[in-house]
């Protein structure tokens, strides 16, 4: 019996020792349904490896701020990071084609636009030493603002709360002042006058307790942004073949469960906004012509400025 303890303690240290752990910035709080998803693909990964792949995931920038996520994984002082995708449009334009306003306002296009955005955007991060595991889109952008608007010229003069460049580009045309605000920074710039208005989704409305700094949101669907998660492709391919494969898998029901969870939340989050005292109301057609006017301005220099594979996205989204 003392001999089979004494094996059993080995065996035990050296699963131990054989164990892999990675740490996981995301820069969204647990209660964001992106969060839940990837704490999921976490466990799922865990289970499938019986505890061989060890996840932490580190939520709301708490590990790295939003901003350096992609290069922690990159430069590998983490092996697996979240992030939105469209902060990379400096890089390429091809990264930012889903916050490109009115140019796929549903899940139906939003998927249509992945299938053609994953190839070049796939090809783009490997020359960067990444390999994208998983992408899930936000519910449609919404308007948030105190009072309605009944046409863009009322958003003149506003600070506006900015998240990628293709936001910085649209408050500028409607003569919005943009500030950059971090998801989990809204509630004290509301507070604190730095912004007056923002497009975000029912979610993340939800989560910073919009109710509190605005009185009226509107659904104008504006772009379906996405989160992508990415890992180090050289810690990738030191993994074995079943471990890699556990995680493709777990990428894989991640990112269709995402989607799902995605969609559940633009209905869900819309009706507690209202719940909480939003007044929720229907874009005027003055509003939305201007809104897809200043949208076509933007898709025009964006077709100016786009890379040849950014380019052939558009191409193979139209088909």
């Amino acid at each position: 019996m003392k001999h089979a303890l004494v094996f059993a303690g080995a065996l035990v240290a050296a699963t131990s020792a054989h164990a892999e752990s990675w740490d996981m910035p995301t820069p969204y709080g647990d209660t964001t349904f992106h969060t839940q998803n990837i704490i999921q693909f976490a466990d799922d990964v865990r289970a499938a490896t019986d505890g061989g792949l060890d996840i932490t995931v580190h939520s709301a920038g708490s590990l790295f701020p939003h901003a350096e996520i992609k290069a922690a994984v990159r430069n590998r002082q983490v092996q697996i990071g979240e992030f939105l995708l469209s902060r990379l449009s400096n890089e390429d334009l091809a990264y930012g084609i889903d916050s490109q306003p009115f140019v796929a306002t549903s899940y139906e296009d939003a998927e249509k636009l992945w299938a053609a955005q994953r190839p070049v955007v796939t090809e783009l991060l490997a020359e960067q030493g990444l390999m994208p595991l998983f992408s899930v889109p936000w519910p449609a952008q919404g308007l948030y603002t105190n009072g309605e608007i009944a046409a863009v010229e009322d958003l003149s003069g506003l600070r506006f709360r900015a998240y990628n460049a293709a936001l910085e580009e649209m408050a500028t045309l409607a003569g919005a002042a943009p500030v950059q605000i971090e998801a989990s920074n809204i509630p004290q710039a509301f507070a604190t006058g730095q912004v007056e208005a923002m497009i975000t989704s029912s979610s993340t409305g939800v989560n910073s307790t919009a109710w509190d700094f605005v009185t009226h949101y509107t659904p104008i669907n504006a772009w379906l942004p996405k989160n992508i998660v990415v890992v180090n492709q050289r810690v990738f391919d030191r993994l074995d073949a079943d471990t890699q494969t556990a995680v493709l898998d777990a990428a894989a029901a991640a990112e269709t469960r995402g989607w799902e969870m995605s969609a559940s939340e633009a209905e869900s989050k819309t009706a507690e906004l209202a719940a909480n005292g939003i007044t929720v109301y229907e874009p005027s057609a003055t509003l939305v012509d201007g809104l897809q006017g200043l949208g076509a301005t933007m898709l025009d220099n964006w077709n100016t400025k786009a890379s040849d594979g950014a380019k052939s996205i558009m191409t193979g989204y139209g088909n």
